[in-house]
């Protein structure tokens, strides 16, 4: 028996609607084939790949209020804090690696299996910068896991008593379209970003280095964008997975004959994330798992020992502003995912969402006790359904890359970001495309939208522009008359997100 896709067109495969695999995963029913969920789920691994490399360096090198960095040791040989132990700092980069490449494997894995949906599952970018640079500075860095802990429990037990699914099903349509569409934009900027094509300047960003795009790796990733785009419009199979090769194999090459290097201040045209030099015999590497379980859950509410209001104040809010972020950078990106993929029924909902949120849930507590920081959905994962992902099988691919890439991290950190930022660009140009959908012309919908995709890029964070969306959207119906007609969980996140946004202002009360 033949299966058609949602386009009409006949699907490889349809014939195995017997096997177990396809059965689980409903493969043909979601117009897809393996070898299709294959390319995918490498590509979201490729494109998320970098956070093996950069988690180390955010968590891996910042300290907590004794001094000791997330292994333990301390981060400088002296008293006065100014000769940094290399060693130290060199072991702690490697735990965090290891076990941030095992945490994201396994449920990312979890993820394909029980929610059944192509997302991978990661270090959240944001959270592991507010975890090491806020959070970790008023504690010991097993108590500052610990709010993590707390944050994944809560989390959790919002999805089991269903919360978080009703305020998934009570945001209005225009603003899931504005979720998704601002969440293009974002990771279009951050594609640029990381590439170096857009750069810290005066006033605020610059194109390049003092407004020109200099050095081999801008060039990569020109050449990198080109060919993605050809491979895109002539529709070739696996085009991105095959544009994030070629561009890596050019780069290795230009770096093996220029040896240009890691950028900094002082050499601004080196390579952004990853330096894409060939590993040779320490291709392969014996991971460091010895972060696991080092938490403390409770000690951050009396960091000092003794617990006082405004420690247990200060926590709160912590766990608090970890929870708001982690809980809608989800619901954004499951949309942006599923919107991409054609894979939201009429509701706008994804199947098995329980799942899914419960699966996303359960990696913030996995990260906390990890010791590397909350793990939430990556919305990189859009890149893989652009190539074709649209089942669990794809992410079960991811997380079996890494797992590998456990034990192999010096091959993975081969890849530039340079040759992956193409990628992104065309993802956010994808999801772009949706914005058609919000109806411009009645103000009192289409303003919070234009808000909440705004504010995505240009503050640099989903959750920032979601909270800005909702709370504007609630005003405008308010002030148009129609306060009735706002979903009563909607009152409850604009009032929350208005709490998120004035928590320095009630921290700063408490103190």
């Amino acid at each position: 028996m033949t299966t058609t896709s949602a386009q009409g067109a006949p699907i490889a495969g349809g014939d195995q609607k017997s096997s177990g695999l396809e059965r689980w995963f409903e493969i043909s029913k979601r117009g897809s084939t393996v070898p299709r969920e294959v390319r995918g789920g490498l590509v979201t691994f490729f494109t998320m790949a970098y956070i093996i490399a950069l988690n180390p360096l955010i968590i891996g090198t910042a300290t907590d209020k004794d001094g000791n960095l997330v292994s333990g040791a301390p981060k400088f040989t002296d008293a006065a804090q100014t000769i940094v132990d290399s060693a130290a700092v060199g072991q702690s980069i490697a735990m965090v690696a290891a076990a941030t490449a095992l945490v994201a494997g396994v449920m990312t894995i979890l993820m394909g299996v029980i929610g059944r949906f192509p997302l991978g599952i990661a270090t959240g970018l944001g959270l592991n910068a507010m975890l090491a640079y806020v959070v970790a500075p008023q504690m010991t860095w097993p108590q500052a896991m610990g709010m993590v802990v707390c944050e994944g429990i809560l989390v959790t037990l919002l999805v089991l008593t269903g919360f978080r699914e009703a305020v998934f099903r009570a945001v209005p349509p225009s603003l899931r379209t504005a979720i998704s569409v601002g969440i293009g934009l974002f990771i279009t900027f951050v594609g640029l970003a990381d590439a170096g094509i857009v750069r810290d300047g005066s006033p605020l960003v610059q194109l390049g280095i003092n407004g020109s795009l200099i050095g081999w790796p801008i060039f990569i990733f020109v050449a990198t964008f080109v060919l993605l785009s050809i491979l895109y419009m002539r529709r070739v199979r696996g085009a991105m997975l095959w544009a994030i090769l070629g561009g890596t194999v050019l780069a290795v090459i230009v770096e093996n004959l220029t040896k240009i290097g890691a950028v900094s201040a002082e050499h601004p045209t080196g390579w952004a994330l990853n330096v894409p030099a060939f590993p040779g015999w320490q291709a392969f590497t014996s991971p460091d798992l010895s972060l696991l379980g080092r938490v403390d859950v409770f000690g951050g509410f009396a960091p000092d020992g003794t617990p006082t209001i405004a420690s247990v104040v200060t926590a709160a809010m912590l766990v608090f502003s970890l929870l708001l972020a982690d809980f809608f950078d989800t619901i954004g990106t499951v949309v942006a995912v599923g919107a991409e993929g054609g894979i939201l029924n009429e509701a706008g909902e994804p199947p098995h969402l329980r799942e899914i949120l419960l699966v996303d849930s359960i990696g913030a507590m996995a990260g906390g006790a990890a010791s590397i920081s909350s793990n939430t959905s990556f919305v990189e994962s859009t890149a893989g359904v652009a190539e074709g992902a649209r089942t669990g099988l794809a992410s079960v691919v991811t997380g079996a890359a890494f797992l590998v890439a456990l034990f192999a991290t010096p091959i993975v950190n081969m890849v530039p970001s340079e040759a992956v930022a193409p990628v992104l660009l065309i993802v956010g140009f994808l999801m772009m495309t949706q914005v058609t959908d919000i109806p411009w012309n009645k103000i009192e919908v289409a303003l919070p939208a234009f808000v909440a995709i705004i504010f995505m890029p240009f503050s640099y964070s989903i959750t920032v522009g979601i909270g800005a969306g909702f709370i504007m959207y609630v005003v405008m119906k308010v002030f148009n008359g129609k306060a009735a007609k706002v979903h009563i969980l909607m009152w409850v996140v604009a009032v929350l997100f208005a709490i998120y946004f004035m928590q320095g202002l009630i921290s700063g009360a408490v103190a």
